[in-house]
């Protein structure tokens, strides 16, 4: 009897160490198919007809990155640096909005541009869409970030016939000293903007952040990623892409699923955290650093652009067209949470 006890207890303790070595090794894959679990599916197939709507958007949009990206401008070049907020500020003021500076005390030169579309409630909370304006180095930064600086201001024109009827208020910003050496710094536009509006109490329900968002390529083995994303995403660089760190998870299923209901165009979307490389390499990392829900909005840039951070990326490299059709969609999207009041 007591041998046939010792048998069972053998048995057992041998299925409960096969099935902790089943759990060991299952678990990082249940962890990274909960963290790129987002609603709908993807459009496939070729895109749909071009509108006339967004062949108009499309020459916006080219035509302000030509202005953004003639020269580098950053900190070290204050001189273009101004010039291309001059650009922004004039073309918020033909819609009607207020554009407004807010100096990075310890930069000289340096300085944030923001504005916003008041909501009926002005207790109503905030959305924050914004891109950074400076660029990298000697770059003259057409993709990055003057695709996503063009991005946030053809946004602001589309959604200002909102105004008196926005349920939500949605403040446009446009960030300096996102590129090195200022990246996750103290100094970081982003960071010094979110913490104003922390300040003074201002209740922020996400924050949307335009990055490097204008390459795309039909090609095969033209999209690269860091491990372990590259075991689930496609190697094909036609799609956009939605990012965010595992604590803003929620906003980014909701941001996926709305995206793909709006629009006929390849998107992919997911979690992580900070560690894996390029998750929080944008301006959606300040907004985190003062719990507010926050992603990232990008073609993947240097997982796909090989003329990231270097002298050739320049406006011709853009892809006009297809940027229209994110932005479009993306408007679409804003629209209907601004309309309803809601996420």
């Amino acid at each position: 009897m007591e041998s046939e006890r010792s048998g069972w207890n053998g048995h057992w303790q041998r299925i409960l160490f096969l099935a902790g070595i089943a759990l060991l090794f299952s678990a990082p894959l249940w962890l990274l198919l909960w963290m790129t679990a987002v609603p709908g599916r993807s459009y496939q197939g070729p895109l749909p007809r071009i509108t006339q709507q967004q062949r108009e958007t499309a020459a916006r949009l080219k035509a302000d990155v030509a202005i953004i990206a003639r020269k580098p401008h950053n900190s070290v070049h204050l001189r273009e640096m101004e010039s291309v907020a001059r650009h922004i500020e004039t073309q918020l003021r033909q819609v009607g909005y207020v554009p407004r500076r807010q100096p990075i005390a310890a930069v000289p030169g340096a300085f944030n541009i923001g504005t916003s579309l008041e909501p009926t409630d002005p207790a109503a909370p905030t959305l924050v869409i914004g891109a950074h304006y400076d660029s990298y180095g000697t770059t003259p930064g057409a993709n990055d970030n003057g695709s996503g600086t063009a991005a946030t201001l053809e946004l602001a024109r589309k959604l200002a016939p909102l105004r008196g009827r926005a349920k939500l208020r949605l403040r446009f910003a446009f960030f300096a000293n996102e590129e090195p050496p200022y990246f996750q710094t103290e100094h970081m536009g982003s960071l010094v903007y979110a913490r104003a509006l922390a300040a003074r109490g201002e209740k922020m329900i996400g924050m949307l952040s335009l990055e490097t968002l204008g390459f795309y390529s039909d090609g095969k083995g033209s999209q690269h990623y860091p491990f372990p994303l590259s075991l689930l995403y496609p190697d094909t660089g036609n799609f956009v892409a939605f990012v965010g760190m595992t604590s803003s998870r929620s906003f980014v299923r909701s941001t996926v699923g709305a995206f793909r209901r709006e629009v006929a165009f390849p998107s992919v979307g997911g979690s992580a955290p900070a560690f894996v490389q390029g998750i929080d390499w944008s301006d959606h990392w300040a907004f985190a650093q003062i719990g507010v829900p926050a992603l990232m909005i990008t073609d993947t840039a240097p997982f796909r652009y090989r003329y990231y951070h270097s002298e050739a990326d320049t406006p011709d490299r853009i892809d006009y067209d297809r940027l229209a059709r994110v932005v479009s969609g993306m408007e679409r999207v804003v629209r209907d949470w601004t309309l309803d009041g809601a996420l």
